[in-house]
């Protein structure tokens, strides 16, 4: 996970910077992202098998448990993460499973027409524990 969030982060060309983004739920932390896939360099993209457009979106997830002693560890989850544009238009966003070495993380694309902000709603469901809700919103530019 931290390559991808890493080379999001290094490749962002817009004025405003996109950073890493976590909201915490109890023992749990979730780490968020959205993006135009244009941002992406060209190698991150092709390696994950996405599309580099501006009128292409990228959220990226990742849940992290805090054992007793607060070390995080990545843990599966089921997200399930709809988007809601200024006009109301709602988008459902298929996310799938990235794991690599200990790291597991979510990608899911969408189409935006920049200049516009997206409502991101999310359902995390973490086995044996109670769903977590949470909303963020993200302005794109053009």
């Amino acid at each position: 996970m931290k390559r991808l969030l890493a080379a999001l982060c290094l490749c962002s060309i817009t004025a405003v910077a996109h950073a890493e983004i976590s909201q915490k739920f109890g023992a749990y932390e979730v780490h968020y992202n959205a993006l135009t896939t244009d941002e992406l360099l060209p190698e991150v993209a092709r390696s994950y098998k996405i599309e580099r457009s501006k009128t292409r979106g990228l959220v990226t997830m990742s849940v992290l448990h805090r054992n007793a002693v607060g070390q995080p560890s990545p843990v599966p989850a089921k997200i399930s993460i709809y988007a809601t544009n200024l006009s109301q238009q709602l988008a459902n966003i298929e996310m799938r499973e990235i794991k690599e070495g200990t790291a597991i993380y979510y990608l899911g694309e969408f189409r935006v027409a920049p200049p516009d902000t997206l409502r991101f709603n999310a359902t995390i469901e973490v086995p044996g524990e109670p769903r977590i809700e949470m909303t963020f919103n993200q302005k794109f530019y053009k």
